[in-house]
């Protein structure tokens, strides 16, 4: 099913789309575009594109009851999947006046792959993006951590609540302050200026936290302990029955503190059936952590070569 793809000089080429900056002001524009997609991943979400946006330069263009994303930080742009209603009839002739033959678009949800398999045929080459795929739990079962495969999990977690006496509250923006706090002495200690990685979630964050009044969907809560923060979620209902994490900090100091985190967030968060934790990128000790907690299943992505059509 799935072919190697390799990008060459051409397949960057734009053709009719003119692309701009992130901007705040097209948000709502966008997240309205965003909520008619068949399947809605984490990468896409507004808050994900502007707090990432200063690393990875994000352009979009808005064409066609589209908008198009690509990446801008390295000598190509790279293209991410159109966001928009994607059950239309005439994607070979989008695509045509779009971009040149050659371009791969990255991180291609599956629902999209799949459209685009059926009806563009041989106009399209596939190859997974494992490193890509997002992580789908059960909130339920991430609450209540019942079964053996999720056993260390409650053991730290009662481990947490007999060692701290903690106080939950969801993150608003009289607690921003708390939450910079938190996050630098957690930079502090995990040597965020020499982690390139790491400097850029820093920064990631900083940008969602300085504009939380502004960000569709946010929601978020903290743990405080010994009259400080120690822990928080930033999350984001993705509007399907799913919540999406978006970051999630402990001081680790404290034993069992993610598990804390993480199962008290959802158990003071209704109204949700699937937790989205994002993906592994690839690291082999996130993959293990992720797959640690049981998901139920994956969001998967894909890079997708368009080939262009000749008539």
């Amino acid at each position: 099913m799935c072919h190697n793809i390799q990008r060459d000089a051409e397949t960057a080429a734009c053709l009719n789309l003119r692309f701009s900056p992130l901007s705040l002001d097209r948000r709502e524009e966008y997240s309205a575009l965003f909520s008619l997609c068949a399947e809605r991943a984490s990468d896409y979400t507004f808050i994900n594109i502007w707090g990432w946006s200063e690393e990875r330069r994000y352009e979009w263009a808005f064409a066609d009851d589209l908008c198009w994303l690509r990446v801008t930080n390295g000598p190509e742009p790279i293209y991410w999947a159109p966001v928009g209603n994607w059950d239309r009839p005439d994607w070979a002739e989008v695509l045509n006046q779009a971009v040149a033959p050659g371009t791969v678009f990255e991180r291609v949800p599956q629902a999209l792959a799949d459209i685009w398999t059926q009806r563009l045929a041989r106009y399209v080459l596939l190859e997974e993006q494992r490193s890509e795929w997002e992580y789908l739990y059960d909130c339920e079962k991430m609450v209540t951590l019942s079964g053996n495969k999720l056993h260390k999990k409650k053991n730290l977690l009662y481990q947490f609540q007999k060692l701290y006496s903690c106080t939950y509250a969801p993150i608003c923006s009289n607690c921003i302050g708390a939450i910079r706090g938190m996050q630098q002495e957690w930079c502090e200690w995990r040597g965020c200026e020499e982690s390139p990685g790491l400097a850029a979630e820093n920064a990631a964050i900083a940008r969602v936290l300085d504009q939380w009044e502004n960000m569709p969907c946010i929601m978020g809560g903290s743990l405080s302990a010994d009259g400080k923060t120690i822990a928080y979620t930033i999350a984001e209902d993705l509007g399907d029955g799913t919540v999406v994490i978006h970051f999630e900090k402990g001081l680790d100091s404290y034993k069992g503190v993610y598990q804390a985190i993480n199962q008290i967030f959802l158990a003071n968060t209704t109204g949700f059936h699937t937790v989205n934790r994002e993906q592994d990128m690839g690291s082999p000790g996130i993959r293990q952590a992720k797959k640690s907690y049981n998901p139920k299943g994956f969001l998967k992505k894909y890079k997708v070569r368009w080939q262009g059509v000749t008539s």
